[in-house]
């Protein structure tokens, strides 16, 4: 109905269409797309309240900046008083005690949250094959995978399910799906915004960001989240620009775009490389410097991100043991009993599998060669981001190897299925952020999706050089 919230907007203002008529347009959608499988919980009384209370100060002038804009959440952000599961049988109808920050924020500007979508078990996977609760389809082939973890929200706003949603990315889990539905997502630098309210996958690595079909959406909803948050020690205190107003503030002619000249191509599909080169070589007729740069550690990402994620996964999720919250296993004879049994019925495989993973690397004498080694690599990947950060402006590299992937086409591979972040986990491992841009589409008809890398708290930079380029495209 509405691509650009902007559009939106002024038609509220003028009477045209109402909150009301907004959310019923994507109550409708959803249920006509209940077999994608992209919502877990939807808000349909709540959210038809909402908007009638947000029609009223529309016409008292006192609406906030997102009045009207609806949007669809991941279900590992907490809204108090709604079930918050993180696709998981073991938090099966645990109910939020409080609000995320970065929901609280949208909804102090009059934003609308339509529902809770699928995802990946506590986030952890490339395909959302992992949640307890069914595969999400991909909007636009139904027959194959929407991406992962953030599979729902990026289904969601593909569908025209929503406005926006909010994702979560730790490896790439909204790059990755932005790129398989061919819309827009964005990864936040670490501590740009407030993770409180947010159940922890990895917490050094993890940050929440949105999901929209166009880019100034996407920042808009960034500029009213992002921020410092006291009840989160990560958050930062540097200034929040007016990421939305500034879009257009670009000079091509003086920007130096970074291309990683020994990028591993290894199962790089053919159409995406074709893609970065066209949007390179328009970049480059348009007067911006396109300079060769070397990323000496990249290579070492993938293991560094296994490793380190595994180690803070096994810690975080030691709190689900069946005793204090959650689903809890009957019949065990002892307490130890108990917790083995609480987590063996309620946790999925590959959360089991990271758990193990990352307990075997924090383990006596594994510790130094594979936990503090990582810590190493990880700071020398940080390093290289910096030092080129010095060089150039932006660096560009594909989303993911390849466009969307077969439903169980690498269920049973999970190396396979792990080097589908080959492109996306450095700058987890740096804390840069990163924007995911559609950009064409293969021979299948299936959209592609490559990445801009900023310096540390540039977010407006890359909103920008997105920006342009979509436009272009």
């Amino acid at each position: 109905m509405y691509n650009d919230y902007a559009e939106l907007r002024a038609e509220l203002g003028a009477g045209k269409v109402s909150c009301r008529d907004i959310v019923k347009f994507y109550l409708g959608n959803i249920e006509k797309g209940k077999h994608l499988n992209a919502f877990l919980l939807v808000f349909n009384d709540e959210a038809l309240k909402r908007a009638d209370e947000i029609d009223a100060k529309l016409i008292a002038g006192t609406a906030g900046r997102l009045a009207g804009m609806v949007i669809a959440v991941k279900d590992v952000l907490s809204i108090k008083g709604y079930t918050l599961t993180c696709s998981s049988k073991i938090l099966k109808n645990f109910e939020a005690l409080y609000t995320a920050t970065a929901l609280k924020r949208l909804l102090d500007e009059d934003a609308i949250i339509i529902g809770k979508t699928n995802c990946d078990e506590f986030a952890m996977g490339s395909s959302n094959e992992n949640s307890a609760y069914g595969n999400v389809l991909n909007p636009l082939d139904n027959s194959r995978v929407p991406g992962g973890s953030s599979g729902g929200s990026a289904a969601a706003v593909a569908a025209d399910m929503c406005m926006v949603s909010l994702g979560t990315d730790t490896g790439g889990s909204i790059r990755q799906p932005a790129a398989f539905c061919g819309i827009t997502g964005l990864k936040p630098t670490y501590g740009r915004v407030s993770r409180y309210g947010l159940t922890a996958f990895s917490s050094s690595f993890d940050s929440i960001g949105p999901f929209a079909k166009n880019i100034h959406d996407a920042a808009l909803v960034l500029e009213v989240m992002a921020g410092k948050d006291k009840n989160d020690s990560t958050s930062t205190t540097h200034s929040v620009d007016n990421y939305s107003a500034e879009l257009d503030n670009i000079d091509i002619s003086k920007l130096k775009v970074g291309i990683v000249s020994d990028l591993d191509e290894t199962g790089l599909q053919s159409e995406i490389k074709d893609s970065m080169n066209k949007t390179i070589e328009m970049l480059r007729s348009k007067g911006a410097q396109i300079i060769p740069i070397e990323l000496p550690n990249l290579k070492y990402s993938i293991q560094a991100y296994y490793i380190l994620t595994t180690a803070e996964a096994s810690s975080n999720l030691a709190r689900y043991d069946g005793a204090r919250y959650g689903v809890r296993a009957k019949d065990s004879a002892v307490l130890e009993d108990m917790y083995i049994d609480s987590r063996t019925e309620g946790f999925g495989a590959e959360v089991k599998r990271r758990i193990m993973l990352g307990t075997y690397v924090l383990s006596h004498g594994y510790y130094d060669a594979y936990y503090i080694k990582a810590q190493k690599v990880r700071r020398l990947i940080k390093d290289d981001f910096h030092r080129v950060f010095g060089e150039v402006d932006f660096i560009m590299v594909p989303t993911t190897p390849t466009t969307a992937f077969k439903l169980g086409e690498k269920s049973d591979d999970p190396l396979a299925m792990y080097l589908n972040d080959i492109y996306t986990t450095s700058s987890n491992l740096s804390g840069n952020p990163a924007l995911s841009v559609p950009a064409g589409k293969d021979n299948h008809g299936l959209p592609i999706g490559f990445q801009i890398i900023g310096r540390d708290f540039d977010e407006a930079g890359i909103l920008r050089l997105g920006n342009f380029i979509m436009r272009d495209h």
